[in-house]
């Protein structure tokens, strides 16, 4: 079985701009896409419930279709992992990527208003399969669309140094907790962009995956 040299995908370069891009995912579908949450579902499913307990039904489903999104995000990437884990000449990341990528040109381009709900599925969607397709950071297991994961680890870590003067944990901690200040400084940036640009900001994005995806296509060399 053939796998990346020294698994690039697992860098945190790639882990920083996927943060990034995910902390814009949030703000942008927020405020110009209908105060919707693309990211963790979390915020969703309490809007959901919030929704059925006041008697909003059909309001209620405006925040189930992204929930429905993200686990379809969840099914095709694995799918697109198990078809070409053994290929040796496209990573299967560097397709979830490609996706990603593809959709997002798609969303810039949706109406606001009409075309709101349309962009919060696909972003959504992505989302799925970016924080299934980019699950580990130098061994360690996080995420780049969510930071409460990240905050329960890091802090674990911080834990670890503080009682036990681990300084491998300090380590960790460290790139738990620059995680998530890129995932903050990308949902700030995203505040600050998308009123101005408008719905064409998410654009943005599409640069800083592209860059991820060129990294992958840098490392070409496979070990067994």
């Amino acid at each position: 079985m053939k796998q990346w040299k020294e698994q690039m995908s697992e860098s945190f370069r790639i882990g920083a701009l996927l943060a990034f891009a995910g902390g814009f995912f949030d703000s942008y579908t927020y405020i110009a896409r209908g105060g919707v949450f693309a990211n963790a579902q979390t915020g969703n499913m309490i809007l959901l419930a919030i929704q059925l307990v006041e008697g909003h039904f059909f309001h209620a489903l405006y925040y189930l279709i992204p929930i429905f999104a993200f686990v379809c995000g969840i099914f095709l990437s694995e799918y697109i992992r198990r078809r070409f884990y053994q290929k040796q000449r496209l990573h299967w990341r560097q397709i979830v990527l490609f996706v990603e990528i593809i959709i997002l040109v798609i969303v810039a381009f949706l109406p606001n208003g009409k075309g709101d709900i349309l962009a919060n599925v696909f972003i959504s969607f992505i989302c799925a399969m970016q924080v299934q397709g980019f699950r580990s950071m130098h061994g360690m297991p996080y995420a780049t669309t969510m930071c409460t994961g990240n905050l329960r680890s890091g802090t674990d870590q911080l834990v670890r140094l503080v009682f036990e003067k681990d300084n491998t944990a300090g380590k960790k901690a460290f790139l738990y907790f620059s995680v998530i200040i890129i995932f903050i400084s990308g949902a700030a940036t995203g505040a600050l962009v998308t009123p101005i640009v408008g719905i064409k900001s998410v654009l943005f994005c599409c640069i800083l995956l592209v860059l991820a995806l060129i990294m992958l296509f840098l490392q070409k060399e496979f070990i067994d």
